[in-house]
């Protein structure tokens, strides 16, 4: 009899600290969703207000229009990816990096925007430009492990490109994070952004890109 009562006594305890950590789960979960909703209303409302036409000529990138320079960048698992291999996709090659602000407030927008448009043929590259220690393999592996772990935790589940800054300069300089480059399904860059832009902004580019270079 006593040895039932044991038994049903950690029975009893295992079933409240499974509620419990379900329950700290659920509100540490909703705790993290509530500051990046609080994040994402400060930058938004802080950013500076809408250009003139004018003004976004004049600060248009001159790579619009034009072919995408092509690349070649190792994933987290080590995979090499290129943008070739994309074609007739319409992509969005989105720079980032694990201590951009900005950036954490945008990715929640990309994975939906790009689990809405994926049937679409739409996909995304996020080419981190965090700095990689190459002379030093341990450091090195470090440095990609923090990248992964950044994905992780923010639930990326589009490629991550890791050496973002070796292709950089092929798209003008990357002077702000984040900067995207929305291509259309020909290879050719048919919209580009620097800096913080609201979901609506990115979804109209998103859909240019998916409109334009078809067969």
């Amino acid at each position: 009899m006593k040895r039932n009562h044991a038994v049903l006594l950690v029975l009893v305890v295992t079933l409240v600290l499974m509620v419990w950590a379900g329950i700290s789960n659920y509100r540490r979960r909703k705790a993290e969703e509530a500051r990046m909703r609080q994040m994402q209303a400060l930058l938004m409302s802080s950013a500076p207000a809408a250009s003139s036409s004018s003004s976004d000529e004049d600060e248009k990138s001159p790579l619009e229009g034009k072919p995408a320079p092509q690349f070649e960048l190792e994933d987290l698992s080590g995979k090499k990816v290129s943008l070739a291999s994309y074609r007739g996709k319409a992509v969005l090659v989105n720079f980032m990096a694990t201590w951009c602000a900005p950036c954490k407030v945008e990715t929640p927008w990309l994975i939906q925007l790009r689990n809405q448009y994926a049937p679409q043929g739409f996909e995304i590259l996020g080419i981190s430009t965090d700095d990689l220690d190459k002379d030093d393999q341990k450091k090195n592996a470090e440095d990609k492990a923090e990248i992964a772990k950044y994905a992780a935790n923010m639930h990326i589940d589009y490629p991550v490109l890791i050496d973002g800054e070796s292709i950089s300069q092929k798209y003008g300089g990357v002077d702000a994070l984040p900067t995207s480059f929305f291509i259309d399904r020909s290879g050719k860059i048919v919209a580009a952004t620097t800096g913080l832009h609201d979901r609506d902004e990115l979804e109209a580019d998103i859909k240019k890109a998916l409109a334009s270079g078809g067969a």
